[in-house]
């Protein structure tokens, strides 16, 4: 029997998606947008929309990339990764500095 991603899962990143596809959920009600809207404007089958909205992770990030277009928040992909914001990145940044920085050897001739 394969494994598949969704058994794979942590607990903690199917939270996560979870908690997305309500977020998405929400953002839809407010813009006072159907399930059926969405999905047409996002170009996908009402059924993976759904999948979306419940935080299914088969769902492809195209389709999250164009529902946050929909919404209108087409520049919050782009953010997730920011190296700026990435904390983690910039310690480890910091920790691989070389602590003297010298001149480097003149090439030997022969």
């Amino acid at each position: 029997m394969r494994s598949t991603v969704p058994d794979t899962l942590p607990p903690r990143v199917r939270r996560s998606l979870a908690k997305l596809g309500a977020d998405i959920a929400l953002a839809r009600k407010k813009r006072t947008l159907t399930v059926v809207m969405m999905a047409e404007r996002i170009g996908v089958a009402k059924s993976t929309y759904l999948k979306l909205e419940k935080g299914d992770p088969t769902v492809a990030l195209g389709t999250y990339a164009m529902t946050f277009f929909v919404l209108g928040l087409g520049e919050s992909l782009g953010e997730f990764l920011d190296a700026k914001k990435d904390e983690q990145g910039l310690l480890l940044d910091v920790e691989r500095m070389p602590q003297r920085v010298r001149r480097p050897k003149p090439p030997v001739s022969l």
